[in-house]
């Protein structure tokens, strides 16, 4: 399972040409991707109008979502406090929860971000960097 992370959807969203897209699809390697209800909230408020907005959101409708769990939200705040302990601060909180999403799952998180990779030396996360 690979939860997509939004640091490489609004890069695939964006490229016109499709050549993200079709690298999406390489580093997928027939893996279906999954989102998270944080990557739907991003992208969606990033959107430039109301048209633009219902075509995303049509589109979000319609792909499969991994969700948290009651005890991922202090997990979640965990990753946060280890990573502030060790004097690395991540620009989001949000991206705790995205990794503790991924986490509960047993996903491997696909992504753009450093902060990921951060998180990714103080748990169990399992993520790649993705390269265009």
């Amino acid at each position: 399972m690979v939860l997509v992370d939004t640091s490489v959807w609004i890069d695939v969203l964006r490229d016109a040409g499709g050549s993200r897209a079709q690298r999406l699809r390489q580093v997928l390697d027939g893996n279906e991707p999954v989102l998270s209800r944080f990557t739907e909230l991003e992208l969606l408020q990033g959107c430039a109008d109301d048209r633009s907005w219902l075509s995303l959101r049509e589109y979000l409708d319609t792909q499969d979502y991994l969700e948290m769990s009651a005890s991922s939200w202090s997990e979640a705040a965990r990753l946060y406090f280890d990573l502030r302990r060790r004097g690395r601060t991540v620009s989001s909180p949000i991206d705790c929860c995205i990794a503790q999403v991924a986490i509960d799952h047993g996903a491997m998180l696909l992504h753009r971000d450093r902060d990921f990779t951060a998180i990714a030396g103080v748990s169990t996360l399992v993520e790649r960097y993705v390269k265009w």
